[in-house]
């Protein structure tokens, strides 16, 4: 199909605000303070409109649907978890990190464990992230290819090309205040679809509805707790959880952007703003899976031959049936989806690299040589993920699941880590190492073993869940030998207490006595 002019039209004039942007906030990126931690001035709103913008990407946008397509909303599981998570640490670990951290979250692990834990929890993030940026410009690639004719590299390229140069040039304050025009792109994309189905769908909403709940499509998953499938929602429920507390705990993502805001009250109310936008979002995204099935279903129109997986459902229903400038709205949305998490994870990654290796190995840098190396990172890392979009296109298979599995597993040991440092003072720097070794060891075993990745048969020695489990469990891994380990070696300095959980409660006792 080839693009229509005002869908064009409005897809160059979104593109051209994000540049303007950029460039607004450019001249005042004249220090790392700057550029990394928007000099801690950022309104609560606009930074839970930022972590909004992060999370909802173009995962989001075609694998939700697509995976609704396919079966049911179980996928939708572990975003439910993302609020226990926040009533249980958010109240702790934010104002706990504003006071031990500069920048980077991974200075908390080598003030407990030494300077190698904070480099392998460092290198693990990068390495998790840099993944998932390949993930967002391929599923952003794959709707706008099949909307528009456009070849997928171009796409890519495109895309690529105008997240780095505004990331490289505005830092932090760009990132954020294009997530902000980006959130509200996304949720106008969002209720055009939403308007095109529920225009389209023969018999109207009522008959959707009625359809979708004979066939259980709104069903949350299994409730038998089998740890083998990822339709027990149990499974979905662990999962979310411990990828949740990983990401409030151990992801300089989300950690950076409690440094931002001007006060620990400030950053608490930005989270959980963040957190109030993306649950109505998840689920209006697993709501249009569902009703465009809905309308194949009731329509009886046949799908082409080259529809061949759920994924690629929804992008031929917006390539067909969504009319000229709306089509437009709604690829601006798709883009703001990918470029949003894009420009964040890159300026996090530029952050990781400054601050957790380049200080390192050149203490006495002065500051405007790291700012030039983070901007080296950005246009570096950037243009390496859009390769990795590549490899995926050209590998391509059900890209939600293939996506939760692969960061369960990149990521696998974080959230482990953390609370071997915050929960446990007897936790020492040899203990973390060997759990450390123990969790790369384990997840190494489950991932060439398990069901859907095995390319080794060990017969009933495999790993035996579902692949999402193999980061929950490589986190229990961790801690167990961790702390197991650490009894084997000397106490840590009692100091060290102050990095704990225990410690930060005495302090904020006293603190309330002292008022």
């Amino acid at each position: 199909m080839i693009l229509r002019q005002l869908d064009l039209v409005i897809i160059v004039v979104y593109m051209a605000a994000m540049l303007l942007v950029g460039r607004f906030f450019a001249r005042r990126q004249t220090n790392t303070e700057t550029y990394f931690v928007a000099k801690r001035s950022i309104p609560h709103w606009a930074m839970g409109v930022s972590i909004y913008a992060a999370l909802i990407t173009s995962i989001t946008f075609i694998a939700y649907p697509g995976s609704a397509y396919a079966g049911n909303w179980v996928e939708l599981v572990p975003g439910i978890m993302v609020i226990v998570v926040l009533l249980l640490a958010g109240a702790v670990i934010i104002p706990f990190y504003r006071r031990v951290v500069r920048m980077s979250v991974y200075e908390y692990f080598e003030r407990r464990f030494g300077y190698g834990v904070r480099a392998y929890s460092a290198f693990a993030f990068a390495i998790g992230h840099f993944t998932k940026m390949g993930f967002v410009f391929y599923t952003t690639s794959l709707v706008v290819a099949g909307m528009t004719g456009w070849n997928i590299y171009f796409v890519m390229l495109g895309t690529g090309a105008v997240t780095i140069y505004y990331t490289v040039i505005g830092g932090l304050e760009a990132v954020i205040w294009t997530d902000v025009i980006q959130g509200f792109v996304k949720c106008i994309g969002l209720f055009v679809v939403l308007g095109c189905l529920w225009h389209a769908m023969p018999g109207g909403l009522t008959a959707a509805f009625h359809l979708a709940n004979e066939h259980h499509k709104f069903s949350l998953g299994s409730l038998d707790f089998d740890l083998a499938s990822k339709n027990s929602a149990w499974v979905m429920l662990i999962y979310g959880f411990f990828w949740y507390l990983q990401r409030y705990t151990a992801d300089q993502v989300l950690v950076q952007r409690y440094l931002v805001a001007r006060t620990d009250r400030e950053a608490l109310k930005g989270v959980g703003f963040g957190v109030l936008l993306c649950l109505p979002v998840w689920t209006l995204f697993m709501l249009i899976g569902t009703l465009t099935w809905a309308y194949y279903q009731l329509s009886g129109e046949t799908l082409p031959a080259f529809i061949d997986k759920a994924d690629k459902v929804f992008p031929y229903f917006l390539g067909t049936k969504v009319p000229a400038g709306l089509a437009g709205l709604f690829m601006a949305s798709l883009f703001s989806a990918a470029m949003a998490m894009l420009s964040s994870d890159l300026n996090c990654i530029a952050v990781v690299g400054v601050e957790d290796f380049y200080r390192r190995l050149r203490p006495q840098a002065p500051d405007a040589r790291r700012l030039w190396v983070g901007k080296c990172l950005i246009a570096v890392f950037g243009t390496l993920a859009i390769l990795i979009a590549v490899i995926i296109a050209w590998k391509s298979e059900r890209v939600l699941s293939f996506y939760f599995t692969a960061t369960s597993i990149v990521a696998g040991g974080l959230a482990g880590l953390f609370a071997l440092a915050f929960l446990t003072p007897r936790a020492n720097r040899h203990g973390a190492v060997v759990g450390i070794l123990a969790a790369l060891v384990f997840t190494t075993y489950a991932t060439v073993t398990a069901a859907g990745s095995r390319v080794i048969d060990l017969g009933r020695f495999h790993f035996p869940w579902a692949g999402v489990m193999i980061g929950v469990t490589a986190n229990f891994v961790l801690f167990g030998a961790g702390y197991l380990a650490s009894l084997a070696f000397p106490r840590p300095d009692a100091s060290i207490r102050a990095m704990t959980l225990w410690g930060w409660l005495e302090r904020r006792k006293t603190e309330g006595e002292a008022r």
